[in-house]
């Protein structure tokens, strides 16, 4: 099954290789598998299949990933859920 795309470049992801420790957290908690591991250090493997849930980032121990949580098309399916207006990543 081909990975979830939601809008592409526009994601508010970032990872500061140099703070990350490479303890795998990021892998373990991302719904979409958007983290792998190469050489003991994070590495964005898919980027447009961040739907900036901000797992990621809060559960970085380095501090190392920064994304801004509800802001992207994790908000938009949520408030489109609930029935709110407004609910398009794009406006």
């Amino acid at each position: 099954m081909p990975a979830l795309r939601y809008l592409r470049n526009v994601t508010t992801l970032r990872l500061d290789a140099e703070r990350c420790h490479g303890c795998g957290r990021c892998v373990e908690v991302c719904p979409h598998a958007v983290f792998s591991i190469a050489a003991h250090k994070a590495q964005v493997r898919d980027r447009d299949a961040c739907m900036e849930c901000g797992a990621c980032a809060r559960n970085c121990p380095a501090e190392a990933i920064s994304v801004r949580a509800g802001v992207g098309c994790a908000a938009a399916v949520l408030n489109a859920a609930m029935g709110k207006r407004g609910a398009c990543c794009c406006e």
